[in-house]
């Protein structure tokens, strides 16, 4: 992709998501991401219904009045995202490819935390870390982010989830905020799932297209694997192929959400031709 073309397309999703993440999601994203307590602001004199336990006994005998403190919310968080950026994400029939919609979601949710003061990072894989992006502030630091999202060219064409999970429990000490954003064409992470929950606030978002969900009656239909190059002849004017395709999803989508479930972790799946606002808005609300 040229520089010239690149910038553009990072203007054009800054544009829209600064948006959405400022009119929209702002207060959402604050009330669903709690902070890691309360911390210490101010003192002011007391009034009537105050808690006495907060009075400060040094200030109030200082002034012969009684003074309470005043605690916030610590609101500083880390957020991480967790990108798959394997060859099945280079795949759309409606609207967008897997992956356009994976970048404009994570500019939403980073542009949400910046504002809120809190740090980003990322961790792009495919069967390998491929890129990681250590968690900082600005707007300068996301836009970086952005552009790895729609510039970047993996090096491995697989899925393996437990790897960016595994990574996440080992560098990331402290508690974080972790967005895992795939299409979850993979098995065998659940351990490694549970064990990042347990350190992180981890939350999934799957992404899927509406082709994965049925198959058109076209006829001999050639198909290829995107992460393994297998080709395949399916005839999609069989009705039990057909059936056995739809079949197959409905398996894998109660398969993953029962997964998410099992172990506490909030998910919410977007197929490409669907607006995410809606379903975003939806988990932050559960969350409050």
């Amino acid at each position: 992709m040229e520089t010239n073309e690149l910038l553009q397309k990072v203007r054009k999703i800054e544009i829209k998501t600064k948006g959405l993440s400022r009119h929209i999601f702002a207060g959402e994203y604050h009330s669903a991401f709690k902070g890691r307590g309360m911390a210490f602001s101010e003192v002011r004199e007391y009034q009537y219904g105050d808690d006495f336990r907060n009075v400060d006994w040094n200030v109030t005998a200082r002034f012969n009045h009684p003074y309470v403190k005043i605690f916030e919310e610590e609101r500083e968080l880390t957020v991480m995202l967790l990108v798959d950026v394997s060859s099945s994400s280079e795949f759309g029939t409606r609207c967008r490819y897997k992956n356009n919609l994976i970048a404009e979601m994570a500019s939403v949710l980073s542009f949400s935390a910046i504002q809120n003061n809190d740090k980003v990072g990322m961790i792009m894989f495919t069967d390998r870390i491929e890129k990681f992006i250590p968690p900082k502030k600005g707007r300068q630091h996301i836009l970086r982010i952005i552009r790895e999202l729609i510039g970047y060219k993996p090096v491995n064409h697989r899925t393996d989830i437990s790897l960016p999970l595994q990574y996440l429990v080992n560098v990331i000490k402290k508690r974080s905020i972790a967005f895992l954003i795939s299409d979850f064409i993979d098995e065998g992470f659940e351990d490694a799932l549970k064990i990042a929950n347990k350190k992180h606030d981890l939350v999934s978002l799957w992404i899927y297209d509406y082709r994965e969900t049925e198959l058109p009656d076209v006829g001999l239909l050639k198909l290829r694997d995107a992460e393994t190059g297998m080709i395949k002849w399916i005839d999609t004017s069989n009705n039990a192929v057909r059936d056995g395709y739809r079949k197959m999803f409905l398996k894998r989508q109660e398969d993953i959400r029962d997964l998410f479930t099992r172990h506490g972790v909030d998910h919410v799946s977007v197929a490409t031709h669907e607006d995410y606002v809606k379903p975003l808005m939806r988990l932050f609300k559960k969350r409050t």
